[in-house]
């Protein structure tokens, strides 16, 4: 087994487990955002209820829960926007994975001798590298929705 293969076989692992490990980071870090907005919704909530039970309370306790119910709106918007940008990774994970399997896949196809390929044998390598091309594609377009997004947040 020539050592050329053992190494791209264990960069392929090691890509792999990073791809796993950055996709378990996330799962983690949005069943978190879950948490956060729950909390963040229950003490709206008890804030609202002051704000709307406020008959004798005075201007700057009002003023104050408003600012506090503002806060809590304006943390669950940057809660969002952190999630937004974790299912984009999400998905540009999937797409990455996918995208090397395909890339498996073809260089099986390659790496046959072109005389012992078969008609099904060179339209199967045409549909991979068409669909090699499509996740590409699809990738950029995610990094273009990134790109935009923190092109408008500043």
């Amino acid at each position: 087994y020539p050592t050329w293969k053992r190494t791209l076989t264990r960069r392929a692992r090691e890509a792999q487990m990073n791809r796993f490990c950055k996709a378990q980071t996330i799962q983690r870090r949005l069943e978190e955002i879950e948490v956060t907005f729950r909390e963040l919704e229950q003490q709206g909530i008890k804030l609202e209820k002051l704000l709307r039970d406020e008959d004798g309370t005075p201007a700057d306790q009002k003023t104050q829960w408003m600012n506090q119910l503002l806060y809590l709106v304006q943390k669950k918007n940057n809660l969002m926007t952190e999630e937004s940008d974790l299912m984009i990774a999400v998905q540009e994970l999937k797409l990455e994975e996918q995208q090397w399997q395909l890339d498996q896949k073809l260089r099986c196809y390659m790496n046959r001798e072109e005389s012992l390929k078969t008609p099904e044998d060179r339209l199967a390598e045409q549909e991979i590298l068409a669909q090699l091309v499509e996740v590409v594609n699809k990738r950029n377009t995610l990094i273009h929705i990134q790109e935009e997004k923190r092109l408008s947040e500043l």
